[in-house]
């Protein structure tokens, strides 16, 4: 049976609750429309986590996804929305959406939403060089 959108988020157990670690998921295809013209938009999503309890399942992720296709929704509100689902499917110690939109009218749109759970603070960030990028485990990216 083929696939199809869900806006249903599926999580499973997180494996090492006694650690703060990154997850980091690329979403370079999301799209979803303009509510004034109907056009199609296009966007790299990039979703950075520290897990607490629940880790998302990616298969239900891309699912979601795809929901948006033929939703129109201004990049501000579609940013926010998916940043809010993630919240309540994972309730992760920290969460960091980044949209980077692609250029319409000669105008690139970049829209960052972030939640951190209540008490949580990164652990001090450790410098290994070069080939490791900052991150909220370690502290603020830069």
């Amino acid at each position: 049976m083929p696939s199809r959108p869900s806006k249903t988020l599926d999580t499973f157990a997180n494996p090492n609750p006694e650690r703060d670690y990154l997850i980091h998921i690329e979403v370079p295809e999301f799209t979803c429309l303009c509510p004034l013209t109907g056009q199609p938009d296009f966007a790299t999503l990039t979703i950075d986590y520290v897990p607490d309890r629940r880790n998302v399942e990616l298969k239900s992720l891309k699912l979601y996804m795809w929901s948006y296709r033929d939703e129109g929704a201004f990049h501000e509100a579609v940013t926010n929305r998916i940043l809010d689902d993630l919240v309540r499917a994972l309730a992760p110690r920290f969460v960091r959406l980044t949209a980077r939109w692609n250029v319409r009218g000669g105008l690139f749109t970049t829209v960052v939403a972030e939640h951190r759970k209540r008490g949580w603070k990164p652990v001090p960030h450790v410098d290994l060089g070069r080939f490791a990028p900052a991150s909220p485990v370690g502290g603020p990216a830069t």
